[in-house]
């Protein structure tokens, strides 16, 4: 189990760091890593863009699947459909890779947007 406030891009990879060497300590595949990252970077990244610039971000491991949480600071409940945008777009690709690597993505008021992720 794991929490962290995010405040800044400093801060944002200190998390995702330390998320990282903790999957990699139990060795979670590096495939599974990478996406775990990329999962959290994307919605870490959004809470600091549109979120009010401060997000608290939490891990939690069961078993084979990691759940992760993002809370902005101004709420913010996503779609519930994600599409992609066009490749060569510079935005709106963030929800679209969320979901695809995801197992389950849901929202709460406590929680914020949360993802299960597989890790096998």
């Amino acid at each position: 189990m794991m929490d962290f406030k995010v405040d800044d891009y400093d801060a944002l990879r200190r998390a995702l760091a330390a998320m990282c060497d903790a999957l990699e300590q139990d060795a979670v595949s590096d495939d599974a890593v990478f996406n775990c990252r990329l999962v959290a970077n994307e919605l870490l990244v959004n809470a600091l863009q549109y979120g009010g610039g401060c997000a608290a971000f939490s891990v939690r491991r069961d078993g084979n699947t990691l759940r992760i949480s993002v809370r902005s600071e101004i709420a913010f409940c996503p779609p519930v459909t994600s599409t992609c945008s066009g490749a060569d777009d510079e935005r709106g690709r963030g929800l679209y890779l969320v979901d695809a690597l995801s197992e389950a993505r849901g929202y709460s008021d406590e929680e914020g947007i949360c993802v299960v992720i597989r890790l096998i």
